[in-house]
């Protein structure tokens, strides 16, 4: 047994533990997705249950929904950056110390811990990571608009200045949240 060998033990453990918390998170961000739909639909029901013609129920309850969008949006989006980040971490250095503590038995780092690469490198991973984006923006940023647009259109939103403040910073905060999907979104390939 080398004596190098504990070394390799600590970094197939580090890979373990990094792979658990990556499939913990992917399975917390998903699921994001669904709580996001459910909440909407709840506070939808409670602003829009028993609409007669253009009026609501409780309009006001729309104003929640830019909130949720961005609460769970930008959860949503926290925990897609440390998947993303706990990849990069595999792909670029882990391999790398892995490779350098095997030496000449393993001189290419892309045939050590080869499923990180592959997934990432078939011919269809840009467009599919660009409809995900696009998902994501009408689920956290086009939905939360949408509920500040049908809101004006029950209650004028400018007859008051706290509504309309709150409009406002809403729509920027949507706005900033949607900026943020766009720049986070990891469409690269390869390594």
């Amino acid at each position: 047994m080398k004596e190098d060998e504990p070394r390799l033990n600590v970094y197939l453990q580090e890979y373990n533990q990094l792979k658990q918390e990556q499939t913990q998170r992917i399975g917390w961000r998903d699921n994001l997705l669904y709580v996001t739909l459910s909440l909407y639909g709840v506070v939808l029901g409670l602003a829009l249950g028993e609409t007669l013609g253009d009026k609501a129920k409780n309009p006001y309850a729309l104003l929640i929904l830019p909130w949720v969008s961005l609460v769970l949006g930008w959860n949503y989006l926290v925990n897609d950056q440390k998947i993303t980040a706990i990849g990069h971490y595999i792909r670029h250095t882990l391999v790398q110390k892995i490779s350098h503590h095997l030496g000449s038995e393993h001189p290419s780092t892309d045939s050590i811990l080869g499923w990180e690469l592959a997934h990432r490198s078939d011919r269809h991973r840009q467009h599919r990571k660009f409809k995900q984006m696009i998902v994501d923006e009408i689920t956290f940023v086009i939905s939360g608009i949408a509920a500040l647009v049908t809101f004006s259109g029950f209650v004028s939103p400018f007859k008051h200045w706290l509504i309309a403040t709150l409009c406002g910073i809403e729509l920027l905060l949507l706005l900033g949240l949607g900026i943020e999907i766009v720049r986070y979104a990891d469409r690269a390939k390869g390594r």
